[in-house]
């Protein structure tokens, strides 16, 4: 069985020098980090080369890894469109509860066809 892979959207800022502005470490409980983009990437007024590498860099996601959303909110959004594509719109992501100060799994199911209740 493979273990699962925690896709870190973007190098926290502050890696290069040696001090995170955050830490990640509680979200290596789900699996192997694996860093996506450095931690100054953005998406600029061509983003097909950053989606190419997206792409790459994301090929081997399935349904059983997750998504740590760092970094800048346009290629967050890509990257979730990215893994939505791939895996029929069923992903997981961590989200950080700052009262509990722990991430917790969220599993999205873009296709659910479920009553709305909110």
């Amino acid at each position: 069985m493979k273990e699962n892979i925690v896709y870190v959207i973007q190098e926290i800022p502050g890696t290069k020098t040696g001090s995170p502005k955050i830490n990640i470490i509680g979200a290596s409980k789900y699996g192997k980090f694996k860093f996506l983009l450095p931690e100054l990437s953005q998406i600029i007024f061509s983003p097909g080369p950053l989606i190419y590498k997206l792409r790459t860099l994301l090929k081997d996601f399935t349904s059983e890894d997750y998504l740590l959303l760092t970094g800048d909110p346009a290629i967050i959004g890509v990257t979730c469109s990215i893994v939505s594509d791939m895996t029929n719109g069923k992903y997981n992501l961590l989200k950080w509860d700052k009262q509990e100060r722990q991430y917790y799994p969220i599993e999205i199911n873009l296709y659910e066809r479920g009553k709305i209740d909110e």
